[in-house]
């Protein structure tokens, strides 16, 4: 074997040894920072009311959020098939050690469907535990909110909404 052909498959074997399997690619992993920024003596929504995916029959019904399990349930003519019914939340904070009040509605609030006329109400609206509560100065207290949908017999399907106002006071 000539000199250069020496020194070329000596090359190549240097090469292949110094050659390293290919590794895969780590995949990238998003994550998402948040928080709730309060100050004192004021409250913020962590989410929204929703009573799920609803099925309406031939006769009236209901569906119950329960705020202190966070479950929904039906009874009559209206059927849960889905979505993620939960319970409003929500994130207070005092300024002072202190008892607070928790308000929600006392009369039916209206839910009307988008685009059209129909309406459904939400009654019974409930607080997860007790709407009267002693709190901590400056330590942020969460609370959920519960309520009753009536849902028609025949009730037209669609997208309904509506809004409704929880107040804490801070004697």
């Amino acid at each position: 074997m000539s000199n250069f052909a020496s020194r070329f498959f000596l090359a190549i074997v240097l090469a292949c040894l110094c050659m390293q399997p290919a590794r895969a690619a780590t995949p990238a992993v998003n994550a998402t920072a948040t928080t709730a920024l309060l100050h004192p003596i004021s409250i913020i929504k962590r989410y929204d009311l929703d009573f799920g995916y609803i099925a309406a029959g031939a006769t009236a019904g209901t569906v119950v959020i329960d705020p202190n399990t966070d479950t929904a349930s039906a009874t009559g003519g209206a059927i849960l098939i889905g979505g993620d019914p939960h319970a409003a939340a929500f994130i207070g904070a005092a300024g002072s050690s202190n008892v607070v009040n928790i308000k929600v509605p006392r009369q039916p609030v209206t839910l009307t469907r988008s685009g059209g006329t129909e309406t459904m109400t939400a009654t019974k609206f409930t607080v997860e535990g007790l709407d009267k509560r002693n709190v901590a100065r400056l330590v942020a207290f969460e609370f959920r909110v519960g309520a009753t949908l009536n849902v028609g017999a025949n009730q037209p399907e669609g997208i309904y909404v509506g809004t409704f106002d929880v107040t804490v006071q801070y004697p």
